[in-house]
């Protein structure tokens, strides 16, 4: 499903003042663009646990897409999780004892809600929408599903994001809510679900709506065919919309960082939504060419514009 990009190996140590490292180098092992992103535009007093966040649900996604068990063992070890979420909150609340059972990965996830002292945060609003997007993911693993589901998938993870980039990044520049506020981290996900289209749909995740499939008789696989390119020409162009919207509601913020940060997030996928263009919309199960230093060039001065 690859909500998150990248990939870590399992937490080794933890503990409350080995877990802000431990959580730096599980981000910093599966993507350094987002630990630089956190250690460099993050609010100071954020940035361990943004770090936390970050590498707590890479763990949890990366155990749901590789996880050994069977769809059972998969439902079992998120309900787990999300119950996990609720008693971290009643104890931050009401001073409730936590499992005595946790996981180096899991007490990452008990330290960052031991800090969320806000009500209806941005942090909890972020962990809400990720575990229900995750456990869509669960529940659909190997079927076909609506366009109706795909974009409610969009919306639940666009909306998670955003709130986690503007309680992270300018935490004390509160923004109202807006049609417009998500828009950008929406079309990221469009274009992030068609850059994984071939290996999610090799995994069980098929990012593509029955109704179009069923309509112009074709299969997840066929990539090449012209309705499939279609398909993916008009997400692309939705996408574009997105990041335009995007990026005139970020022009207005009034942070500095959230700024830099909203428009290097929009243009690693403007940089990918090029080549899906140059390609003809023929979609590939890699694209090296999006890690190399032309690109980190390109979205730099892009961001930096």
């Amino acid at each position: 499903m690859s909500t998150i990009s990248g990939s870590i190996q399992p937490a080794r140590r933890t503990g409350t003042g080995a877990s802000a490292a431990l959580a730096s180098a599980m981000t910093r092992a599966a993507s350094r663009q987002s630990w630089y992103t956190i250690r460099f535009l993050v609010d100071r007093g954020r940035v361990d646990d943004a770090w936390r966040a970050y590498a707590y649900f890479r763990w949890v996604d990366d155990r749901i897409d590789e996880g050994k068990g069977d769809a059972a063992a998969r439902a079992d070890f998120l309900r787990r999780q999300q119950a996990l979420v609720e008693a971290a909150y009643r104890a931050a609340s009401c001073g409730r004892p936590m499992p005595a059972d946790l996981s180096p990965e899991e007490q990452l996830l008990a330290e960052l809600i031991a800090g969320d002292t806000e009500v209806d945060s941005g942090l909890q609003t972020y962990l809400r929408n990720m575990m229900a997007v995750l456990a869509f993911d669960v529940e659909r693993r190997g079927r076909l599903i609506s366009a109706v589901e795909l974009d409610r998938y969009i919306d639940l993870l666009a909306a998670g994001v955003t709130a986690a980039l503007f309680h992270f990044i300018g935490h004390d520049c509160p923004v109202a809510p807006s049609a417009e506020r998500a828009r950008a981290v929406g079309g990221a996900c469009v274009i992030h679900q068609l850059r994984d289209l071939i290996e999610d749909c090799a995994n069980g995740y098929v990012n593509i709506p029955a109704e179009y499939l069923a309509t112009h008789g074709i299969t997840p696989g066929d990539v090449a065919h012209p309705a499939m390119r279609r398909w993916v020409a008009g997400r692309v162009a939705l996408a574009r919309d997105c990041f335009r919207e995007g990026r005139a509601f970020i022009a207005r913020l009034g942070n500095a960082r959230r700024r830099l940060a909203g428009r290097a997030y929009i243009a690693r996928f403007e940089y990918m939504a090029n080549i899906i263009e140059r390609d003809g919309y023929l979609l590939r199960a890699a694209y090296p060419e999006r890690k190399t230093p032309r690109a980190v060039l390109w979205v730099a001065s892009r961001a930096f514009i």
